[in-house]
């Protein structure tokens, strides 16, 4: 049986947690081949283990990252890269995810900046595949060859894993929903652990909307107009 060729894929915003998370989960990945590393201009030219202190708990670095060279995130840095999985933060990635889009690449993008963008799919798989249809028009509108797709909040997931069955099944008027979450999503510097000892932030600003607005969308149907 012939060996079936991996997709040549890479993370932009690597250094950062979110971009080792998917370093860590593209390790031996049966359809992707990490082969690119993307980050800002000052690393360039360096190893991905002389820019770069691994922060996951319970592995190291692996060594297939350790030794791609880190590149500033434009696409013509990346080579021959079909797929970019974006850790970018929301201050950056808009106009950087979209510049590897015109490049003809499939964004898959951990950012806010597109999730609620009418033609990129705010997508799970297992709850609106069907979202996807979106690239169609996205890629009509927007005059590109590849596409930006996003996933959704950290609150918004969950939930609507567990409202799909429902609404299908019995259909759903109204959630009540009380979120317990990290200390932080912005990373490695983010919130001061000593803010946070013996401490709760009851209300951080524009959770609830997203939570509100990235669900709708979710759970909506298409419309191609």
């Amino acid at each position: 049986m012939k060996k079936q060729t991996r997709i040549p894929v890479a993370v932009l915003g690597a250094t950062g947690m979110v971009g080792q998370r998917f370093i860590e989960l593209l390790q031996g990945h049966p359809w992707f081949e990490l082969v690119g590393l993307g980050a800002s201009d000052r690393h360039g030219g360096r190893t991905y283990a002389e820019v770069s202190r691994w922060r996951l708990p319970g592995n190291e670095m692996p060594a297939s990252a350790a030794s791609l060279p880190v590149v500033p995130c434009r696409p013509e840095a990346l080579g021959d890269v079909k797929i970019v999985f974006s850790a970018l933060p929301a201050e950056v990635a808009g106009d950087i995810e979209a510049d590897f889009a015109r490049a003809g690449m499939a964004v898959f993008s951990n950012a806010k900046n597109y999730r609620m963008a009418a033609d990129v799919p705010l997508l799970i798989p297992e709850v609106n595949a069907d979202h996807a249809a979106a690239i169609v028009q996205q890629r009509r509108l927007r005059n590109w060859s590849g596409c930006i797709i996003t996933n959704a909040n950290c609150s918004a997931t969950p939930l609507v894993m567990a409202l799909k069955p429902l609404q299908d099944t019995f259909g759903v008027r109204k959630v009540m929903v009380t979120t317990l979450q990290a200390i932080s999503g912005a990373g490695y510097p983010g919130l001061s652990a000593y803010d946070m000892l013996d401490n709760a932030i009851p209300y951080i600003s524009g959770e609830e909307e997203k939570v509100e607005s990235e669900t709708l969308k979710m759970l909506g149907n298409w419309d191609e107009g």
